[in-house]
């Protein structure tokens, strides 16, 4: 299966995880997800998870430093030789150019961007849900989940066109059964 350079994009409740935990059996690649590294600093009280967490807390990104750095580093392993699915990054237009700037070090190549589109509507109404159902704080407040939505259009949309040039970009409806959605998904890929 060719093309398994892959960066995972959708609004936050867009189901990425679910998704990219599906992809990443299909692929057979590791998921690199900023969000797990972030949580992982966080639970554990590092000096990452402290800065990372008065971000997150308030519904804004990690300073790119901090985040291109950790991603660098991760991308720089040997189980990434065979492909990758990155989730959480890029979130702005340049992460996007400084994941450029890392993969050409790295003598690797963006294959496909999977963009999981879903309304705000939708956003709103998942997340809602994730709050109840697995008690994230972080999707429990409408001021916070309303934040979360326009610092993705404000920052990490942008990443979208910045990649439609190169043709990378594949746009999934995420709207269905996590089935249907991993179905447009793999089609990608076959």
């Amino acid at each position: 299966m060719a093309g398994k350079n892959v960066v995972l994009f959708g609004p936050p409740g867009a189901g990425k995880g679910t998704q990219a935990a599906k992809l990443v059996e299909l692929l057979a690649v590791p998921h690199i997800s900023t969000g797990d590294m972030f949580r992982y600093h966080i639970k554990n009280q590092t000096d990452l998870g402290k800065t990372a967490q008065s971000y997150s807390s308030k519904g804004e990104l990690v300073p790119d430093d901090v985040t291109i750095a950790m991603v660098k580093e991760r991308l720089s392993q040997d189980d990434v030789k065979e492909g990758f699915l990155l989730d959480g990054f890029p979130r702005s237009v340049p992460q996007a150019e400084a994941l450029d700037t890392i993969l050409d070090e790295l003598n690797l190549s963006l294959d496909h961007v999977i963009n999981i589109a879903v309304s705000d509507d939708e956003i709103r109404g998942r997340l809602s849900k994730r709050a109840s159902i697995e008690g994230r704080a972080d999707d429990a407040d409408p001021a916070v989940i309303q934040n979360r939505i326009d610092t993705y259009k404000n920052q990490s949309e942008p990443c979208l066109n910045y990649y439609r040039p190169k043709g990378v970009v594949r746009d999934i409806d995420g709207i269905g059964t996590i089935d249907e959605v991993f179905e447009r998904i793999g089609a990608v890929f076959s």
